[in-house]
């Protein structure tokens, strides 16, 4: 039997903002040390042997995914979805591209997992109740109530590696209630991590749910294949059409034979800012503190900055988060307030709900440095050998000064290489490219006049990653 991993990295996270966006979620960000979430999660798998991986996310964060994985040498296929649809069409996506064979080990792209190979081990150990065409879910030892979770409650013992059947699923508790849970033993965090054989899966995807089988199936025969990133883009009408469901309510809760494996593997689910700092080591005062932070008299809080300085006094239990363009302030166990706080940005307009400041692109990214009446002025980095697209505004001026690097300007059949210290102007109407020839990032300072300088007044006429 050999295991396929199929990782979710979709979701936008908004209990964690400001720091995940629906434009760059929490999924890519360094929120547990030198890597992203998404590579952690790769990066913990490495003594396992697989042949094939996929990672199923949105299309709009593909680049995302491609260069991350890249960085970590990891050759996953990238299945897009054009629209989130659950879980349960997700996975179903996966075990139709995996051989049928293959035990899919379902996991989430924003756990943290701190003892690895006791979670290897129970890995290898579900793989000998999985083989046999059954569902095996990973139920999470608790160390204390917590009523953010769902949970699992254990029924009859099987085999000899401490697994048992699954009683019951049960939702997001009462605090009494999971006091009670933790005193009896009987039961589990639903940790949302499976290993399933594909067949089976998608066997009791039609048994129980076969327009969500035949949907996810539809868009598939339609599916293209970019090689050049390991991109399957999947038909957009059919996906769409397809329910949205998870594969809780599509599957687990209506099969009779679902099976759990207690781990004690100090694991978290990384959703809000209270279950980040409850996953780190805190300093004296209960404080966990990321970036240039002097705290005077601030307990149980945490502290994340990752920009500039930030000083605490006389405080605790608050979430202080810092960006380069907004900051947080809130009680740390105030999660849906931070929800509700996105989706009022988003309802009033604010760019902030979806954009940071400084925007990350195939190519690179920018930095809004600066703007006023009829002007913006960026910093972009473009990565070595990339390229922007050939396009046109029809709105704006842009003034290009080369700061670090080498640089070549396109203007229709013309060609210009600038260096550092050297300069350009394009006007609005005037087809043109950038591109960095040299194996340094190019960094360059842009200034935008004109009566509109949003994004969408961008004309693509060409481009190496396929966004016209």
């Amino acid at each position: 039997m050999k295991i396929c991993p199929v990782i979710m990295a979709g979701g936008i996270g908004s209990r964690l903002w400001p720091i995940s966006r629906s434009a760059f979620p929490k999924q890519f960000h360094k929120l547990n040390g030198k890597d992203t979430l998404l590579q952690e999660t790769f990066k913990r798998l490495s003594k396992l042997k697989y042949d094939t991986s996929y990672v199923i996310c949105n299309e709009e964060h593909r680049f995302f995914a491609a260069s991350q994985l890249k960085e970590i040498n990891n050759k996953s296929s990238i299945i897009l979805e054009p629209e989130g649809r659950n879980s349960a069409p997700a996975i179903a996506l996966a075990a139709m591209c995996a051989k049928k064979e293959d035990l899919l080990l379902i996991l989430s792209s924003d756990h943290i997992i701190n003892k690895e190979e006791v979670f290897i081990d129970a890995i290898n150990k579900a793989i000998s109740i999985a083989k046999d065409n059954k569902i095996v879910t990973f139920g999470i030892v608790p160390d204390k109530p917590n009523i953010g979770y769902g949970y699992i409650k254990k029924g009859d013992s099987i085999k000899d590696i401490n697994a048992f059947k699954v009683e019951k699923f049960i939702e997001k508790p009462s605090k009494e209630n999971a006091e009670k849970y933790l005193r009896s033993e009987n039961y589990l965090w639903n940790s949302g991590m499976f290993l399933i054989k594909a067949e089976t899966y998608l066997d009791e995807l039609k048994k129980h749910r076969r327009d969500i089988y035949e949907s996810c199936l539809k868009a598939l025969q339609k599916a293209k294949i970019d090689k050049d990133f390991n991109f399957i883009r999947i038909d957009e009408q059919s996906f769409i059409d397809c329910p949205s469901d998870s594969i809780d309510y599509a599957i687990l809760e209506k099969s009779n034979d679902i099976n759990v494996l207690p781990i004690e593997c100090g694991w978290s689910d990384i959703g809000t800012w209270d279950s980040l700092w409850q996953s780190k080591e805190k300093d004296a005062d209960g404080n966990f503190i990321h970036g240039d932070i002097q705290t005077q008299d601030t307990k149980d809080s945490i502290i994340f900055s990752d920009s500039q300085f930030v000083s605490v006094i006389g405080v605790d239990n608050l979430s202080i988060i810092s960006t380069k363009d907004a900051i947080l302030v809130a009680n740390k166990n105030d999660s849906n307030g931070i929800k509700s706080l996105v989706d009022m940005l988003k309802k009033n307009k604010r760019t902030e709900w979806e954009f940071h400041r400084e925007v990350h692109r195939p190519w690179g990214k920018y930095d809004s440095v600066d703007n006023g009446p009829n002007y913006q002025v960026k910093r972009l980095t473009v990565n070595p050998g990339a390229k922007l697209s050939v396009q046109m505004h029809h709105h704006r001026s842009e003034h290009w000064i080369v700061v670090s690097g080498k640089a070549r300007v396109h203007y229709g059949d013309e060609y210009i290489d600038l260096k550092v210290n050297q300069s350009t102007y394009h006007d609005k109407e005037v087809m043109h490219a950038l591109e960095n020839i040299s194996n340094e990032p190019l960094e360059l300072i842009e200034v935008q006049v004109g009566d509109y300088l949003g994004e969408d007044d961008i004309v693509r006429f060409d481009d190496i990653y396929d966004r016209t």
